[in-house]
C-alpha cells in the first residue's frame, strides 16, 4: 500500500511538475532544438540565452514586458482588494444575520450564479461602460472587472468561516458596550484573517491569470502578461522559447505570494473543517 502510494504521489508531482520543466528547458534551447526531445543543457543540446535576453534587453519587448508585469500586478491586487472589502462584511452578513424578504438562501444563490454566467455575455457591456468614463485600456479597468468577478470566491468562503466561529464572543462585545460593526471589526475579522488572506490569494490567482477581459478591455497601456503570453507568434508560427521565457516570468509574482502566504493558506482553507 505505501508502494502504491508512493508511486501515485511521484506521478502526479510529474505530471504537476513537468509544464513547469519543458518551459524551463525550451526556453534556453536554440530554434533548432525545439522539436527534439532533450532536457540535459551541455549533453544532449546547447544551451543559450538567447530569448532571455531578446525579452528583456530589448529596447522594444523590455520596457512592453515590464509594463505588462506591472498592469497584472496592479489589477491583481486591486480586484483582490476590491473582492476583500465587498465581500467580508458581506459574508458576515450572511452567517449572522436573517433576511426575510430576500432570503439568505436565495442572496447566497445570486452571489453563485455570477460564477455561472459566462463572461463573454456581460464583456461589451463592460466595454462600453469604461469607454464611457474613460478607464478603457487601463488596468484600474481589469481590477474592476475581476474583483466583481471573483467576489462570490469571498462572500461563500468567508460565509462559512464567520458561520463557524462562536457567537458567543461577539455577544460578549456586545454586551460590552461594542456595536456590531464593533463586534465584527475587532472579535470576528481577527479570528477570520486567515481565511481572509486565503479568500484574497485566491482572488489574486484568478485576476492574474484571466486572459478574456485583459484581451478585449485593453489595446496597448493596459495589456497584462496573459495577453503579452498570447502574442508569441510570428508568421513562422509560435516562438516557443519567447513563449516559454514569458510563461516563467509571469509564474514569479504569484510563487512569492504562495511562498510568503503558504501558512495563511494552509489555515484559511482548512478554517473549521476540524471541529473539536
Amino acid at each position: 500500500m505505501r508502494l502504491f502510494s508512493g508511486g501515485f504521489v511521484t506521478l502526479s508531482m510529474f505530471v504537476a511538475l513537468y509544464p513547469f520543466v519543458w518551459a524551463v528547458v525550451t526556453s534556453i534551447k536554440n530554434r533548432i532544438d525545439w522539436f527534439t526531445f532533450s532536457y540535459i543543457p551541455f549533453v544532449q543540446f546547447s544551451p543559450t540565452l538567447e530569448y532571455w535576453i531578446g525579452e528583456f534587453g530589448s529596447e522594444v519587448r523590455g520596457p512592453r514586458l515590464i509594463r505588462a508585469m506591472t498592469n497584472s500586478l496592479t489589477l491583481a491586487l486591486g480586484a483582490a482588494l476590491l473582492a476583500l472589502v465587498l465581500g467580508v462584511p458581506a459574508g458576515y452578513a450572511l452567517a449572522r444575520f436573517r433576511y426575510r424578504r430576500w432570503k439568505n438562501k436565495d442572496i447566497t444563490m445570486w452571489f453563485l450564479s455570477q460564477r455561472f454566467l459566462p463572461p463573454v455575455a456581460t464583456i461589451f457591456p463592460i466595454l462600453l461602460m469604461f469607454r464611457f468614463v474613460g478607464l478603457f485600456d487601463t488596468p484600474w479597468a481589469l481590477a474592476i472587472t475581476n474583483g466583481t468577478a471573483t467576489l462570490p470566491f469571498v462572500v461563500l468562503i468567508l460565509r462559512d468561516v464567520f458561520r463557524d466561529l462562536p457567537v458567543e464572543l461577539e455577544e460578549a462585545a456586545l454586551v460590552d458596550g461594542a456595536s456590531f460593526f464593533g463586534a465584527f471589526w475587532r472579535v470576528a475579522l481577527p479570528l477570520a484573517r486567515p481565511a481572509v488572506i486565503a479568500a484574497g490569494i485566491i482572488c489574486f490567482a484568478f485576476a492574474w491569470n484571466e486572459f478574456l477581459f485583459g484581451l478585449i478591455l485593453t489595446a496597448r497601456n493596459g495589456t497584462p502578461m496573459t495577453v503579452i503570453i498570447s502574442e508569441s507568434e510570428e508568421t513562422t508560427g509560435v516562438l516557443f522559447a519567447r513563449l516559454a521565457t514569458r510563461t516563467l516570468t509571469a509564474m514569479i509574482p504569484p510563487l512569492i505570494v504562495a511562498v510568503l502566504a503558504q501558512r495563511y493558506i494552509v489555515r484559511g482553507l482548512t478554517f473549521g473543517a476540524v471541529k473539536g
